[in-house]
């Protein structure tokens, strides 16, 4: 098993296009890290310099404390599952799972050992002898997986291995993963653009934009403390809502103002406020969809919104309404706390009032948007 570091990592194609940026960080022995953003952040760059499929422009990969900048992928003690599979077509599966071993020599039967291990570990025995033409996406991946696993390598690299999978065989492939994860108990190092991926598979997640991290942290943390309005808007879906408004300080509580409505800041963040003595002035406020709660007409706390769009989710709905100067804000509301009645007059046009607790807020610098309440580095 290994740890892997990168210390100022730098990647440069030609013309001065960076697409990494001295990137640091300490991966432990059998951790699973998620490296997550949009597409072009550099997340799969990076992915590839810790494989060596990637030069390195600057800066040191080690692996189990060795630096291995100058070192053949096969000379790393890492495998990789690519989300295209890369299954050879014209062999069966057995024959793709142990092609590797083979090529190191491996004798018949302890190949024969290691690759009916794996294939009994990833529900794939009875597909042993089919070509991958004959496989469901799925199944598919987990040839790709099991022919990582017979190499018994340091680190387990994965670039977006479920991005060509459809949502139902995501989920079960996902928890396949973890349970995965739980029976080698070596490193991961997965890469993906979907945070649901990175939340329920990270020990950690990196979540990076334009060759930047934004912020590293466990799954709890980036959602509830995000270090900046990226990643508060890039964590949760719906994403976060974002206002505008004034934070107030009066008679040492906190009140912020959006849309004419005034609502007092309590709970932890109220008492975070007070310990950090934020100073009061224009803010830029988060809530997130679940936070946001139906409210009573009229009252001090509470925003007249108008119902713009109606999405039934089963056990939830997820309502889009507009304040009066035009703001978009999405409310999630379980479908549990409504009756049947007021369930069907949310229609379209439907004038609301919507509010928040005071505890559930997230506070940004106006000017450049990180968290006033998590120390930046």
């Amino acid at each position: 098993m290994a740890s892997v570091k990168l210390t100022n990592v730098k990647k440069v194609y030609d013309k001065d296009v960076v697409a990494v940026h001295d990137f640091n960080l300490d991966i432990k022995d059998k951790e699973f890290i998620v490296f997550v953003g949009p597409s072009g952040c550099g997340k799969s760059t990076t992915l590839r310099m810790v494989a060596g499929l990637e030069d390195i422009s600057g800066g040191t990969v080690e692996i189990d404390g060795e630096v291995v900048n100058d070192l053949q992928p096969k000379d790393r003690g890492i495998a990789m599952v690519f989300q295209n599979y890369a299954l050879y077509p014209h062999m069966s599966v057995y024959d793709n799972i142990a092609f590797s071993l083979r090529l190191q020599k491996m004798p018949e039967d302890e190949i024969y050992e290691k690759v009916t291990r794996a294939a009994e570990i990833l529900g794939i025995t009875e597909y042993l002898m089919r070509k991958p033409r004959a496989l469901s996406g799925g199944q598919r991946q987990r040839v790709a997986i099991g022919r990582a696993m017979v190499r018994e390598s340091k680190v387990f690299l994965m670039d977006e291995p479920l991005s060509n999978l459809d949502a139902k065989l995501r989920n079960q492939m996902r928890a396949e993963i973890i349970l995965l994860r739980q029976r080698l108990q070596t490193t991961f190092i997965y890469v993906t653009h979907d945070q649901t991926e990175a939340m329920t598979l990270g020990d950690r997640i990196v979540i990076m934009k334009d060759g930047y991290i934004m912020q590293v942290g466990t799954p709890t943390e980036v959602f509830e403390m995000p270090k900046n309005l990226f990643v508060a808007e890039f964590i949760g879906a719906p994403k976060m809502n974002i206002m505008g408004t004034e934070l107030l300080k009066e008679n040492g509580e906190y009140y912020v103002t959006p849309f004419g409505a005034k609502i007092k800041v309590d709970g932890i963040k109220g008492a975070m406020l007070k310990e950090k003595n934020i100073a009061a002035g224009k803010i830029t406020l988060g809530v997130r969809p679940e936070h946001m709660v139906l409210a009573e007409e009229g009252a001090a706390n509470a925003i007249p919104v108008t119902l713009e769009v109606n999405e039934m989710m089963g056990s939830e709905l997820h309502l889009h309404v507009l304040t009066e100067d035009g703001t978009k804000l999405i409310l999630r509301i379980p479908t549990i706390d409504l009756d049947a009645t007021l369930r069907t007059e949310m229609t379209n046009g439907k004038k609301l009032w919507v509010t928040f607790a005071g505890k559930v807020m997230h506070f940004f610098d106006a000017e450049n948007e990180t968290n006033v309440l998590v120390d930046q580095d």
